[in-house]
């Protein structure tokens, strides 16, 4: 009879398989590919692709066999998506990343390119930014849709700035592709975008992008406050906050982060 550590172990093996195989080569893998990825003998591993075979979760492909996700996982990954969407699973984040910075943090979604925000904690004492949750917004004109445009190619950039056009919100606000792939730029080589005053006068914000178990952008958070000497003055500290929090969210998603430079 095996003893708990075994049934323990045995579990992490075919978790651990499930991994690979999922996100491994689309043409799948061997059974001598996988029994040297767990570092297995290739009759146990074979032990535990039938298991997994039998509950779905693994598929053989033929002429081979080479073992690819079984369709349980689209049935798993879509009840998943569905009870734990983003903006719940970034709660937690969101809440004490208000907590450290003193500001409103929000969560958008990468909708096309454009920024849909899902969520928001308010910042700590009388100072509130109403904005509304669900619509499309513009993406030049705010961190969290620059930091999700930043994770684009050049090419898609301008084709949704075609769409969208660049209409001012305010002075600060970008009015020519030049100037804002200038600051494209800037944020792949920093990984957060800001926004100085560029949609609504005396607001900065702060951005960087989160993303998804595919390694595309699904998202981005920002922190939102009233720009004041001495927050202009740490700018960088709260871009490496709320950066921290993006890339603590993307582990959550069990995403990797792919930064465009």
């Amino acid at each position: 009879m095996t003893n708990s550590s075994d049934r323990v172990a045995g579990v992490a093996r075919a978790l651990n398989l499930i991994e690979i195989i999922t996100l491994g080569s689309t043409e799948g893998h061997t059974l001598t590919e996988l029994s040297s990825l767990i570092e297995i003998s290739k009759s146990s591993t074979l032990a535990l692709l039938r298991t997994l075979i039998d509950a779905g979760y693994v598929r053989a492909k033929y002429p081979g066999p080479r073992y690819v996700p079984g369709m349980a996982l689209v049935r798993l990954g879509d009840h998943s998506r569905a009870t734990q969407p983003i903006d719940r699973i970034a709660q937690g984040f969101i809440h004490q990343l208000a907590q450290e910075t003193g500001m409103t943090i929000r969560v958008a979604i990468n909708d096309a390119g454009r920024p849909v925000f899902v969520s928001r904690v308010d910042a700590p004492g009388a100072i509130r930014f109403h904005t509304m949750l669900g619509q499309r917004e513009t993406p030049h004109v705010s961190s969290a849709g620059k930091a999700i445009l930043a994770q684009l190619s050049d090419e898609e950039i301008v084709t949704i700035i075609e769409e969208t056009g660049l209409s001012p919100r305010t002075r600060n606000s970008h009015s020519t592709m030049a100037s804002l792939m200038r600051d494209i730029n800037q944020i792949r080589e920093r990984k957060y975008a800001i926004d100085d005053e560029e949609d609504v006068e005396g607001v900065f914000c702060i951005g960087a992008a989160f993303f998804d178990h595919t390694g595309a952008c699904a998202g981005a958070i920002s922190a939102t406050g009233i720009k004041t000497p001495a927050r202009e003055k740490r700018v960088a500290f709260y871009g490496g906050l709320v950066l921290k929090h993006a890339e603590a969210l993307t582990r959550e998603l069990r995403g990797s982060p792919h930064f465009r430079r």
